[in-house]
């Protein structure tokens, strides 16, 4: 399956990676996808209190 999304290392503590794959089990996500959605989230709020945030579109 292909995707645009950019692939990264992620290292958690144990027990974070424990509670958020518990979080993703509950809203039938998978694991990458409730760290997504936690992020986009977190940067909602972040741009709610500084102002958007501009991104320059790379050609990689």
């Amino acid at each position: 399956m292909a995707t645009n999304k950019r692939v990264f290392t992620l290292r958690l503590q144990e027990v974070n990676f424990d509670k958020i794959k518990y979080i993703a089990d509950k809203n039938k996500r998978s694991i990458a996808m409730q760290i997504e959605y936690l992020l986009e989230k977190h940067i909602e709020e972040y741009e709610k209190q500084h102002g958007e945030i501009k991104v320059i579109e790379s050609e990689d």
